[in-house]
């Protein structure tokens, strides 16, 4: 991994109302996604919704591991951790309400 990959466990819940972070539960980022888990729609959706989070094309969010499991592995690529974990923490408090 290079200094500009991040690595980030999810744990997807499809066919939710809407698109959603629920934060981090045992270094597990939760994520509601509004999409089925059928043909792949959920994963796409999932990258299209971290890449507008964090500011990314949808095609720099690459699932590793996991792609037909609600476990997730994923790498971001062009930021790095550091980065990649500041913008999501505040994006779940945002959600949240926290912040």
């Amino acid at each position: 991994m290079n200094d500009k990959e991040a690595k980030l466990a999810v744990q997807v819940q499809p066919n939710a109302r809407r698109n959603q972070l629920l934060g981090q539960k045992d270094g597990v980022l939760q994520i509601r996604i509004a999409a089925p888990p059928t043909e792949g729609k959920a994963n796409r959706e999932l990258a299209k919704y971290l890449g507008g989070i964090l500011g990314i094309a949808k095609s720099r969010v690459v699932i590793q591991k996991g792609a037909r499991a609600k476990r997730k592995l994923i790498i971001v690529k062009e930021l790095d951790q550091d980065r990649m974990t500041e913008i999501i923490d505040k994006a779940a408090r945002e959600e949240t309400g926290e912040a």
